[in-house]
């Protein structure tokens, strides 16, 4: 990957994964204010927020991360498969995904009561928060381990290493030889 096309694939991705952690966090204010309002009115429009949040934001910013990080790994020195760190990071992403994507479908269930009932309850609200919280929580351990990148190499990398350095010595060798 050229350093250009890294650093604007490396924009793109942390736009979109800061990204992915402000709106989770702006989908737990939502969470938040509709559980301690006793208005039906706040309510409804917390959930149909939350829905929007949901599908038309954080949706749109989970994929893009978890396809920009999986461009940047295979695109840079760090491999996809070559540190413990990126693998991780990669399986988490990959989770949190998953389980978002399941997740929002309770949200459109819990919305459409909401929305559909004048009187609506704080139904689903605390099961909403938890799930929101421990995503929060997934997404920071991610970020976390981006930013410290804990050493160690899987066996794949060992053994990458391994043959580039032995790829090394060779062609030095036969350049030393040749003189």
């Amino acid at each position: 990957m050229t350093p250009g096309l890294r650093k604007f694939a490396l924009s793109i991705h942390l736009t979109a994964s800061v990204g992915w952690i402000g709106a989770v966090i702006a989908y737990l204010a939502l969470g938040i204010t509709a559980m301690t309002s006793q208005d039906s009115q706040t309510l409804r429009a917390a959930w149909f927020s939350m829905q929007l949040i949901g599908w038309d934001v954080i949706v749109p910013l989970a994929v893009t991360s978890l396809v920009t990080g999986i461009i940047m790994s295979l695109g840079t020195a760090w491999g996809l498969f070559r540190h413990y760190w990126v693998l991780f990071s990669l399986v988490l992403t990959i989770f949190a995904v998953v389980v978002l994507l399941q997740h929002m479908q309770d949200v459109n269930y819990y919305a459409a009561i909401a929305i559909g009932t004048p009187a609506a309850t704080t139904g689903g609200l605390r099961g909403e928060l938890l799930h929101a919280s421990l995503g929060l929580l997934v997404l920071l351990v991610i970020q976390v381990l981006n930013i410290y990148k804990p050493r160690g190499m899987t066996a794949y990398g060992w053994r990458k290493q391994q043959e580039q350095r032995a790829g090394r010595t060779a062609s030095g060798a036969a350049v030393g030889e040749g003189s």
